[in-house]
């Protein structure tokens, strides 16, 4: 465990290695993104292990994907783009007051930035906006989750023998360091996680005038045109919902259906499980959840389901919940009231509400109603209807026929909006979040310039009276 003194004295000699060092370089920088790519490449086994340490069960190939993979592909792509990313943007300059002046935003690194990490991708949302955070300049302290130790130890030794304790360090702790670390004086900080623990960490950061990047949850929706009640559309909702067992924040929340077509919903996911994913709470594809008090959670989220009005509909009517590995069958709760814990909550488990709607501008009522969510999906083979649906919902990210792949492209910005969140990661948004936009002006010849300071005489009065008069047909 690091102590809260341990963290102030990395903090420090981060703050003074980048003051005596300042801005590196783009090669600098590309170097080290590969470095950053590399070390996750290279221990793609013990990332594999720690995963499954800590989840009990965790699918190998799925950590391949997200948690070294996609690292590593958004590194690469974020030293291919780095250039134009980097690259002075020129603004205008009025040649009549300020002559041959040029002026342009200059992107320089913030300093050293802190990053809060969740336990769901311990790897992915330590290390990922960390490409970022390097591309842009800057120099990185990483907290992760004390819900995923084993990651936590594994991601410390890696940054440890891959980066000099005064540009990126990993430090491990509970609540005492947890609550130590948003108080910092950061020159910026990114906390990922619930939004309970993000007005929190917003509190402590604002006393420092700390600007916070925070990535959290809600409630997101799948809003399931008349069209498209068929298995290629359940299967994409399932598809997603069984990422993590659920445990993912741009998971599908739940689902609102045409009233008509529920039960054919329903019967299309007992088909999809029986004919595409058998057995899957059993299989290592199922992640384990995280904690056996969020296992009782999700437990007590659908005993309350059961005995109010909701319909209970397990997927897999001969499984059970195996307590050794944590490991949960996906249920579907049909048409469920809403002042259920799992309509007011956000679920991060394998449970889907499903609610009916009349009409669209009912559903869009039913969302809008609600906090904004960080992901919103639409279904429809209608591309109009698809544009009404995001033309009068507002959400972090949206997809179209498909469920999270806002979140897989490093190429697009991801955050949320209100509750679910503020500030953007991924590609030049993330590039420029981690950023200071200064904007520079260089003074040139044949400009008026002195018209703006005392004292104020004839040249500003000439300036003036041009302006008001405008150009003379």
């Amino acid at each position: 465990m690091t102590s809260v003194s341990e963290l102030h004295e990395i903090f420090a000699s981060q703050k003074a290695a980048f003051g005596q060092q300042g801005a590196p370089s783009l090669d600098e920088r590309r170097a080290h993104l590969g470095a950053l790519a590399q070390l996750v490449v290279a221990n793609r086994s013990r990332i594999r292990a720690a995963m499954s340490a800590d989840f009990a069960v965790h699918p190998e190939l799925f950590t391949d994907l997200i948690e070294v993979l996609g690292v590593a592909g958004r590194a690469a792509y974020a030293a291919e783009q780095l250039a134009q990313w980097a690259a002075p943007q020129e603004r205008e300059a009025d040649p009549g007051l300020f002559g041959s002046a040029r002026a342009a935003i200059s992107y320089q690194p913030k300093g050293v930035v802190g990053n809060i990490v969740p336990w769901n991708f311990p790897f992915d949302l330590s290390l990922g906006p960390l490409v970022e955070m390097l591309a842009a300049g800057n120099r990185a302290i990483i907290k992760p989750s004390e819900f995923t130790p084993a990651c936590g130890e594994l991601l410390k030794d890696m940054i440890a023998a891959t980066f000099d304790p005064d540009h990126v360090a990993v430090v491990t702790g509970e609540l005492e360091l947890a609550t130590a670390f948003a108080a910092v004086r950061w020159d910026h900080l990114l906390y990922t996680g619930s939004p309970e623990v993000g007005r929190k960490v917003a509190v402590a950061a604002a006393q420092n005038l700390v600007p916070v990047t925070l990535e959290l949850g809600g409630k997101n929706p799948a809003i399931v045109n008349e069209d498209s009640v068929d298995a290629e559309t359940v299967g994409q909702i399932l598809g997603a919902k069984m990422i993590k067992n659920g445990q993912m924040c741009i998971t599908v929340d739940y689902c609102l259906v045409p009233r008509a077509k529920m039960q054919e919903f329903v019967d299309l996911a007992h088909k999809h499980v029986v004919e595409r994913t058998p057995g899957y709470s059993t299989t290592a594809d199922c992640t384990g959840i995280i904690s056996e008090r969020h296992l009782d959670r999700l437990t007590g989220l659908l005993e309350e389901a059961g005995k109010k009005d909701g319909q209970v509909v397990s997927l897999e009517p001969d499984a059970k919940i195996d307590r050794s590995t944590r490991q949960m069958p996906i249920s579907l709760v049909v048409d469920p009231s809403d002042d259920l814990a799992l309509m007011r909550e956000e679920i991060f488990g394998p449970i889907l509400p499903i609610k009916p709607y009349d009409s669209v501008d009912e559903a869009l009522a039913y969302v809008n109603a609600g906090e904004r969510p960080l992901a919103l999906y639409v279904f429809s083979k209608d591309n109009s209807v698809a544009d009404y649906v995001l033309d009068r919902t507002t959400s972090g990210g949206a997809c179209v026929n498909s469920c999270a792949l806002q979140g897989a492209l490093p190429s697009l910005g991801f955050g949320g909006i209100g509750q679910s969140g503020s500030g953007r990661h991924h590609g030049i948004e993330g590039f420029r979040e981690f950023s200071n936009p200064r904007g520079v002006v260089r003074r040139g010849e044949n400009d008026l310039v002195e018209a703006l300071l005392p004292p104020y005489g004839p040249l500003a009065e000439a300036v003036v009276t041009a302006a008001l008069n405008g150009p003379q047909d």
